[in-house]
Formats: C-alpha cells, sequence, structure tokens
C-alpha cells in the first residue's frame, strides 16, 4: 500500500536502494558548493599569480581568431562556410581551459557565487582585485597576439584578408547589440562553467558546443572580440575610440551582466529556495533509516521467537 502512495517500485531491497542513490546526479547545491569552493581558490590567489595566468589566458585566446581566420580563407566562396569556420572559435577556449589559465568570464560566475555566500567588503573587495587583475592581463594578452598576427610575416594575404573581416563583422554591431549579445555570451559562458562542474568525464564537449553556438550565433566576447577588433586598430581601419566605446565598454558590461547578475544570482537563490526541501529531504532519509532499522530488529525478534519455539 505505501508503495502505491509514493510510486516506488515495489520489491528493492535495501542495497538496492542505496545504489539508486549513489547513482543520483549531482543536486545543484552539490554544483553550487563545487564552484563557490573553486571561486574562493581563486580569489585567493596572488595578483603576480593571477596576472601571469591571465596573460596566458588573452596570449592563447589569439588561437581562436587564428583558427577562425585560416578556415575562412580555405574555405572562402563555400556555401555555409560559416557553419564550419564558427569551429575554430571554440579552440581558444579549449586551451584556456583545459590549461586552467585566468580568462575573464569565467571568473564572472566562480569568483561571484562565495562572495554571494558570504556578502561583505572584503568579498567585494578581493573580486574586484580578481576582475581587474585578470581583465587587464587578458586585454594585454589579446593586443599582444593581434600585433604579432598582423605585423609578422606569419599568415598569406588571403588569411590576413579573412582576419579583417572578422573584425569588421564584429563592429557591424552598434553599441546596443554589443551590449545585448554580450548579456547573452556572458550567460552562455556561466552555463558551461555549471555543466562542467557537473559532468567533467565531458568537458571538451561541453566547451565546444557552447563556445561553437556562440560564434555561430555572433554573440560578442570581450576576451576573442578584443583580439578580433585590435587587429582592425594595428592595421589602421579602426580607432581606439572605437574599440574602447563602441566595442570594449558594452561588450564587458553585457559579459559582465549575463553570467553574474543574471546567471550567478539565479543560481544562488535557486540554492537558497531548496534550502527547506533539503531539511525535507534529510528528514525522510532519517525516518527510512529509522524505518529499516525497527524492521530489521523485528525480523530479528521474529526469527528468535521461532527459534524459541522449536527448542
Amino acid at each position: 500500500m505505501d508503495h502505491e502512495v509514493d510510486g516506488k517500485t515495489p520489491g528493492l531491497s535495501a542495497e538496492e536502494e542505496r545504489e539508486i542513490d549513489e547513482n543520483q546526479p549531482p543536486r545543484a547545491a552539490v554544483l553550487h558548493e563545487t564552484i563557490r569552493m573553486q571561486g574562493d581558490h581563486e580569489l585567493e590567489r596572488s595578483v603576480a599569480a593571477l596576472w601571469w595566468s591571465a596573460l596566458a589566458a588573452g596570449l592563447t585566446m589569439g588561437l581562436s581568431l587564428m583558427a577562425m581566420g585560416l578556415l575562412n580563407s580555405r574555405l572562402e566562396g563555400i556555401p555555409g562556410s560559416h557553419v564550419i569556420s564558427s569551429l575554430g572559435y571554440s579552440a581558444g577556449f579549449l586551451a584556456v581551459i583545459l590549461a586552467r589559465q585566468q580568462l575573464f568570464t569565467e571568473n564572472t560566475i566562480t569568483a561571484v557565487l562565495p562572495v554571494m555566500s558570504k556578502l561583505n567588503l572584503a568579498n567585494i573587495g578581493r573580486l574586484l582585485r580578481l576582475w581587474g587583475v585578470v581583465l587587464t592581463g587578458n586585454l594585454v594578452g589579446t593586443l599582444l597576439v593581434a600585433y604579432v598576427m598582423l605585423n609578422l610575416p606569419i599568415f598569406d594575404t588571403s588569411t590576413d584578408k579573412a582576419f579583417l573581416e572578422i573584425g569588421h563583422k564584429v563592429m557591424e554591431n552598434d553599441m546596443a547589440q554589443m551590449f545585448s549579445k554580450g548579456i547573452v555570451s556572458g550567460w552562455m559562458i556561466a552555463t558551461m562553467v555549471w555543466m562542467i562542474a557537473s559532468m567533467e568525464n565531458a568537458k571538451i564537449a561541453i566547451i565546444v558546443l557552447i563556445t561553437y553556438l556562440m560564434a555561430l550565433g555572433d554573440f560578442t566576447h570581450i576576451v576573442v572580440g578584443s583580439a578580433e577588433v585590435s587587429y582592425l586598430v594595428f592595421a589602421g581601419e579602426l580607432g581606439w575610440k572605437d574599440f574602447w566605446f563602441a566595442f570594449a565598454g558594452p561588450t564587458l558590461a553585457g559579459n559582465i551582466i549575463g553570467g553574474s547578475f543574471i546567471f550567478a544570482l539565479i543560481s544562488h537563490a535557486q540554492i537558497r529556495s531548496e534550502k527547506d526541501t533539503t531539511e525535507k529531504m534529510e528528514r525522510d532519509r532519517k525516518n527510512k533509516e529509522e524505518k529499516r532499522r525497527l524492521e530489521k530488529a523485528q525480523k530479528l525478534k521474529e526469527a528468535d521467537s521461532t527459534a524459541k519455539r522449536e527448542i
């Protein structure tokens, strides 16, 4: 009768029920705590460690521009080539994340959760310190790699032309579009971080899927976009004023809002709301264990009575 009420499959042993519990996917609270601990670790790192890791990440993100430019130049004139060349966008993200380098948009969720969990001036200061160092390192790295790609004799003419076209494609967006697409991009990166914490074994597939969709939708990202747009600046086709005010400012604001104030806030609110549910589940678990203990005691008592009657 109990099974009809709670909907459970009848006939399961205690060991089988424990196996089912072990095979359950991690709860949102577990993912939240995993990411919060990662963020807390990042907040504790020294400025020097953050700086060099962020600079390396900025340089590495040049792989995204490089891969897309090479694919675009080789696929020129082929219908639907954008669908294929967008895969190149994932190259920088794969290298940065797998190498555990500091990427600004990742930190918009990992470093925010510890601050939300314990909101005080000290934590806010630590967050702003991390953001400032990582963002500066990322931008310096991307600007440097764009300058090198333009001025050293590395690529052929068709590839150099493809790099310029990528930058011009980004600058077709007005400030409102830069901002709006930046929100989506920040939210997608935050989603990626959450998914990786849930399925570490599928990390590569998750990174490729999310970043490929970002490229396919032409969503703006402050780090990758800095390499794309600064290439135009160094080529003399765009001014620094447009770089900072038409691209960087709106895109950065969008990335922060999408990754921190939307995804992270909602995720944190979800965990707080689950507190009552967790407490109820814990009570149910304890009741279940008590029930099993009583059933076991009853069986032992019956066995003992049977043995006495036989004697």
